[in-house]
């Protein structure tokens, strides 16, 4: 029988006593920092129950407590519900940051405990310089979680496969000398990379050792002629591996990157980033060579998409775009009817993407939420949350998927039935502030940080906001979300994905509007960011939307719209017809026709 929450805490407490540990944090975090991890690493969610991919627990001796942002509160709420752990709305007037806490809470003497492999450098020396001053240690050896974990997943390693020049448009040659001369402009005679994505990127390797997420669980270690690739040997095939032989990459067993020494030599420079580099790594290289914490040069080079993984993007959202719309016809045909559920629905927009060329997979898990499950930002059905689709009211599609030629991510509100007054309102403000962002048009030097109130506006200005960033970087093949561009106001000081906007840059446009227990609404596409004119003032640049999909005509009140909000939609939506049609049986494009029409 599994074991409930409190039963989970209790043994967890147990082994506190005996390491003499007052305080012991759970991040969410694998030992690269990523953003979503494998089933081997969700200590946090087999501690808690809370199935969202953002969060931390921290666990005292007579309390716990979850911090998450606020696209999780209404799910955690839910989930912690009887679990004995308080939710922490991060973010939210009088919720302390974690660090804040526990400078509250712990007294001279005590301890704080966690896994140092699942913690950023940059964040547990934080910890350790400001837990210091009350007289608190930091014990940061610790994986408790896993010596209660009964039955705990393998770490996961899948087949590894080479992403050809025809999809990446940049051989991993061209991009090595690049990283090497990075190097060289900082003085570093070596340079280490931890963050899965930058590495696949960099290799131009693919893989599934997380869930939705093309990635490869490895490390990278690089000098000037050298470089090393730490990962399953056996995972790699022949000609993978000769290839990466070829250009001069050795393969090493995974593992051995915790004896890092014996691949550098004496007064190494090492540089890395602590912001996605976990601590014990650090601590590891710190003890025999000088390390240079950097931004990872592959952060840039890879958030500014070639103009063959443009060309492929538009490709992936075009085929993309003809899958989703196959799926709101399908759905507006078929709501109602027996067994068509959130669960159902999912799995068909998964065998509609499947008919797909180049089709590997889904982005992320979907998001399929109707009615008042729309209100759960990041809600994914489960069979104990599934619901019927009923021929009423509204169901929020935010989906996502992996292409050879990119990875897209589309959220829609789809109309199943008949919808309020209140609805129609919220469903078009919200697509005003879409249609507002798309429309921007800026001068160079703009960051996210500018942009984010076109999108705001039109909630702002009636006391109303979405409790989420509005855009996010996506990746090519890769992450979902990939920084360092983003749209956001609030401005976060540990984290760096509101850079300047580049040519090439590709960001999702995803405003929405939640009330709790009634409805969600979001619509989202992604955005390339490109050159417009230039003119004495400087150069402006502006975006091209790459998503191919219909927004429901039949919640929006036209007369919330202006004229140049009007003519924008209507000009997108002949591009969608233009470009999809093509993919669609006759009955889908008649259906199509209309959907696209002018108003």
């Amino acid at each position: 029988m599994a074991k409930t929450v409190s039963e989970k805490l209790a043994a967890l407490r147990r082994l506190m006593t005996q390491e003499k540990i007052d305080a012991y944090l759970i991040p969410t975090d694998d030992f690269h920092m990523s953003e979503y991890v494998g089933d081997y690493f969700k200590c946090r969610q087999y501690i808690s129950g809370f199935t969202g991919s953002a969060g931390t627990v921290l666990v005292l001796m007579d309390r716990a407590f979850l911090w998450t942002d606020g696209r999780y509160f209404l799910q955690a709420g839910k989930q912690l519900s009887g679990s004995g752990i308080s939710l922490m709305k991060a973010g939210e007037p009088g919720v302390p940051a974690i660090l804040d806490f526990l400078k509250a809470e712990l007294k001279e003497g005590q301890t704080l405990g966690y896994d140092g492999r699942t913690m950023s450098a940059v964040k547990s020396e934080n910890y350790q310089k400001e837990l210091s001053l009350k007289g608190v240690s930091i014990k940061n050896d610790l994986d408790l979680v896993g010596k209660i974990w009964d039955e705990r997943p393998r770490l996961a390693f899948h087949p590894v496969m080479e992403l050809d020049v025809r999809w990446c448009g940049q051989p991993r040659a061209e991009k090595l000398e690049k990283v090497r001369e990075k190097m060289k402009e900082e003085g570093a005679s070596a340079f280490f990379l931890s963050s899965l994505d930058d590495i696949a990127w960099l290799l131009n390797i693919r893989g599934s050792d997380v869930h939705c997420t093309p990635v490869v669980l490895s490390y990278f270690l690089m000098t000037e002629s050298t470089a090393i690739l730490y990962a399953d040997i056996p995972s790699f095939p022949k000609e993978l591996c000769e290839a990466l032989m070829q250009d001069h990459i050795e393969l090493r067993p995974y593992e051995e990157i915790y004896s890092p020494e014996h691949a550098l030599p004496e007064d190494a420079v090492v540089m890395l980033s602590k912001k996605t580099t976990n601590s014990r790594l650090v601590q590891d290289f710190a003890s025999f060579a000088k390390v240079l914490d950097r931004t990872n040069p592959t952060l840039d080079l890879k958030a500014v998409k070639n103009d063959t993984e443009t060309a492929n993007m538009r490709i992936a959202n075009i085929r993309d775009g003809a899958a989703v719309t196959k799926f709101i016809f399908w759905l507006k045909q078929h709501a109602g009817e027996e067994g068509v559920t959130e669960m159902r629905a999912a799995e068909k927009l998964l065998s509609l993407r499947s008919e797909m060329e180049h089709f590997q997979g889904n982005s992320f898990d979907p998001i399929i939420s109707y009615r008042e499950h729309g209100a759960i930002i990041h809600y994914s059905p489960t069979a104990e949350t599934d619901v019927p689709i009923r021929r009423e009211g509204m169901l929020l599609a935010d989906t996502g998927g992996q292409y050879l030629e990119g990875t897209t991510d589309t959220t829609r509100t789809i109309v199943v039935g008949p919808v309020t007054d209140e609805e129609k309102l919220w469903f078009t403000r919200v697509l005003k502030g879409h249609l507002r962002l798309a429309m921007a048009h800026f001068l160079y030097g703009c960051t996210g940080l500018n942009l984010d109130y076109l999108a705001r506006e039109p909630l702002w200005r009636h006391g109303e906001d979405y409790n989420h960033g509005t855009g996010h970087g996506i990746g090519y093949f890769l992450n979902v979300h990939e920084g360092p561009n983003g749209v956001r106001w609030k401005i976060i000081p540990e984290r760096a994905d509101c850079t300047v906007f580049e040519e090439g840059m590709i960001t999702s446009n995803e405003p929405g509007y939640y009330v709790e227990g009634k409805f969600g609404i979001r619509h989202e596409n992604l955005m390339l960011c490109k050159k417009a004119e230039k003119t004495h003032v400087g150069q402006f640049m502006c975006f091209e939307i790459l998503t191919m999909v219909p927004f429901d005509l039949e919640a929006v009140d036209a007369s919330l719209l202006d004229e140049e909000e009007r003519h924008f939609l209507n000009d997108y939506h002949r591009l969608v017809f233009e470009n999809i049609s093509g993919l669609l049986t006759e009955e889908e494009r008649l259906w199509l026709k209309e959907c696209t029409r002018c108003i």
